[in-house]
């Protein structure tokens, strides 16, 4: 898979709300009301990547937000599979 250009990118990025590039990776910030559903969201994301085979370069869980972020190691970047996951992350 290839490394998307930045254009590609931004392109991208019209369609999901409340991602953003950042330091390489695509990333966004899901705010709960509570412990209880941040760790149900958490569970969720792991399994969805798990089912994807496309593993975030961070998970991280506070009381009542997860930030997920996402790239391609083996491109060097962001590819149309850090796009995929996240529109599956969205349906959740």
């Amino acid at each position: 898979m290839n490394k998307l250009t930045d254009k590609q990118i931004s392109e991208n990025l019209k369609s999901l709300e409340g991602w953003k590039y950042e330091n390489g990776s695509l990333k966004k910030v899901f705010r709960t009301k509570g412990f209880p559903q941040t760790l149900g969201l958490v569970s969720e994301i792991g399994a969805l990547c798990q089912q994807f085979d496309h593993h975030p370069d961070y998970l991280t869980l506070k009381y009542a937000e997860v930030e997920v972020s996402f790239s391609t190691h083996s491109a060097g970047g962001v590819t149309e599979k850090d796009f995929e996951i996240a529109k599956q992350i969205e349906l959740l």
